[in-house]
């Protein structure tokens, strides 16, 4: 197997699932490190670079995952995939509200896991575009949505970070003005899958795009309501 340049981060209790994921991820050429709470993960960002982070919300002892992954959404747009329970619903509806990218249920199987990290890595990877730049770079509002790059910059250049799943969404919204998505359209476009159409996630990442791109997010002006159906993009590009 080809060596790859990803590096996984795996963040489990149970040792048994770090070593299970460990040897499958390195037999398929991933760089992989394994640890047991959060001292290793911050130990491991602190360290290193990290392009993926499997996150157990089951963690034993003070630290829950969900503490984590808002820790580490408040400071990486790194994308997460967390591994819950099958009955943590509520917990995996606040992961997704947090900023997780997916979610994978235990007793899960390996492959499953291999295709939902090569799904968020690949929507991550900048996507070069023969067209030229009006068909890669949108404008609306004073803001600059880079689709190749995957960058929001302001009307002063600053880059704002976006989570995979935020820009996703911004990104088919933008490209489309004027069109209303009801949710469940906006869930299946946006994620490789149907995540159960957890209304509250969505509307949770959109309120978390709008404190980031409006400049009164109580009274939006790019990204609007539809009542009773979704949402539609009214800035113009």
């Amino acid at each position: 197997m080809a060596k790859r340049s990803e590096h996984i981060l795996v963040v489990d209790d149970d040792a048994r699932i770090r070593q299970m994921l460990l040897r499958y991820f390195e037999d398929e050429g991933y760089r992989v490190t394994t640890v047991a709470n959060g001292a290793g993960l911050r130990d491991c960002l602190d360290k290193s670079s990290v392009d993926i982070i499997l996150l157990d919300l089951g963690l034993a002892g003070g630290e829950d995952g969900l503490a984590l992954a808002r820790e580490i959404r408040a400071q990486s747009d790194v994308p997460i995939i967390m591994l819950t329970g099958r009955d943590d619903v509520v917990d995996r509806v606040v992961g997704l509200e947090v900023g997780a990218d997916d979610y994978v249920p235990k007793p899960f199987h390996l492959r499953e896991v291999l295709a939902r990290v090569r799904t968020v890595l690949r929507r991550r990877q900048p996507t070069a575009s023969p067209t030229g730049e009006s068909k890669t770079i949108l404008r609306f509002g004073g803001w600059q949505l880079d689709i190749a790059r995957r960058q929001l910059l302001a009307a002063d250049g600053t880059e704002v970070v976006l989570t995979t799943g935020e820009f996703d969404m911004l990104a088919l919204l933008a490209k489309q003005p004027g069109r209303v998505f009801a949710r469940e359209i906006l869930m299946d476009l946006t994620r490789s899958r149907n995540l159960e159409a957890f209304d509250r996630t969505i509307d949770a990442q959109i309120a978390r795009l709008r404190k980031k791109i409006e400049r009164d997010p109580k009274r939006p002006a790019l990204i609007k309501s539809v009542r009773g159906v979704g949402y539609v993009f009214t800035g113009k590009t």
